[in-house]
């Protein structure tokens, strides 16, 4: 792996791992799927609004830099998928899919978080999937010093090289009210790439019977 990687390739690899662990009958992706994972408003910190160019750009280096391909299997749309899966087990793909995505947490928020990705029995199973990205011989995760205001330590990702540590308030605890959009928001965004997915299906088999048609004229 050639470090470190940009902030707009941080997301193109946080989503590829997130949605095979998460819908992977709809993975490896397509790039209209892998952009509107890109720009989920659900589980992303920042949020935000990359155009397929800026994906396929990403995406690029991310070949280049033995991090992404593209898709091997059969279909009529190129698809991509992320390198990560021969060197990591689920558990801390998940873990690196979260610090991608949503940057510093707890081991606490980790674990929560990584529920929908895979279950970790409790807190020592999840530090023991640190350890071994801590271990990896390119060291890609870092506990971070405890920051004023915060009761825990976060771990963040160094992919993208030494974090930048943000601001306290941004960590302080949701209220209910956004708890359930953010779980709505998740839900939407769940359907709109299935949909994204349903759609280039179905153009592809139109292609396929306007071929057919075209044999017997």
């Amino acid at each position: 792996m050639n470090l470190p990687i940009n902030e707009t390739e941080t997301r193109i690899l946080g989503a590829l791992i997130e949605k095979e662990l998460t819908t992977p009958e709809y993975y490896p992706l397509t790039l209209n799927s892998l952009t509107t994972a890109c720009n989920q408003k659900s589980n992303r910190d920042p949020v935000m609004s990359l155009e397929e160019s800026d994906v396929v750009r990403g995406l690029d280096r991310l070949r280049m830099k033995g991090f992404a391909r593209q898709s091997g299997a059969g279909g009529r749309v190129p698809k991509y998928c992320h390198c990560l899966g021969e060197t990591f087990a689920p558990p801390e793909l998940a873990i690196l899919a979260e610090l991608l995505l949503r940057g510093p947490q707890t081991l606490g928020e980790l674990r929560s978080r990584c529920e929908r990705m895979t279950s970790f029995t409790d807190i020592a199973a999840v530090e023991e999937s640190l350890r071994e990205l801590e271990g990896f011989e390119q060291q890609l995760v870092v506990l971070l010093p405890r920051q004023p205001g915060q009761k825990e330590q976060r771990y963040a990702h160094l992919l993208s090289g030494e974090p930048q540590i943000a601001a306290s308030e941004r960590h302080l605890p949701a209220e209910a009210a956004r708890v359930r959009v953010m779980a709505e928001d998740e839900r939407v965004a769940a359907l709109e790439t299935e949909v994204a997915a349903l759609r280039e299906e179905v153009a592809a088999l139109r292609s396929m019977v306007e071929e057919f048609r075209a044999q017997f004229e």
